[in-house]
């Protein structure tokens, strides 16, 4: 199933779609703590959220992922959008520190939203 989700930042909007295809158990948490908000961090061209609401595991982790990917990082139970490299892994890669559970794309990029994002804070909200 699939689930679009806003995000506010400032007076930026981003829209995800979530679909739970290969995360489903970390989709299904994500849409029942929904809204929440979070601090957001940037780690090269991710942004990341402070500490979200939802604890999973890892389930079928990946990395590297690809460009646009939403993810939750269970290692600091975090949300991550991946809107190109990050510090570390090989060129042209997009290495997320340790592996993230696939949960979705990212519908509206725009990489102005990196410019604002670091210490900002995001609501994520059902659309």
């Amino acid at each position: 199933m699939k689930h679009t989700v806003h995000v506010d930042v400032d007076s930026s909007k981003i829209i995800l779609e979530l679909d739970d295809s290969r995360s489903p158990k970390t989709v299904n948490e994500f849409v029942e703590k929904l809204p929440f908000t979070v601090d957001l961090n940037v780690w090269g061209d991710e942004i990341y959220s402070s500490k979200s609401p939802i604890i999973q595991p890892e389930e079928n982790a990946k990395s590297p992922v690809e460009l646009n990917d939403v993810a939750y990082w269970p290692t600091g139970k975090a949300i991550c959008l991946f809107y190109g490299p990050t510090p570390i892994g090989e060129p042209g890669e997009i290495t997320p520190a340790s592996p993230v559970n696939i949960i979705g794309k990212v519908i509206s990029p725009d990489k102005s939203i990196l410019s604002v994002a670091d210490g900002a804070k995001a609501t994520f909200r059902k659309a």
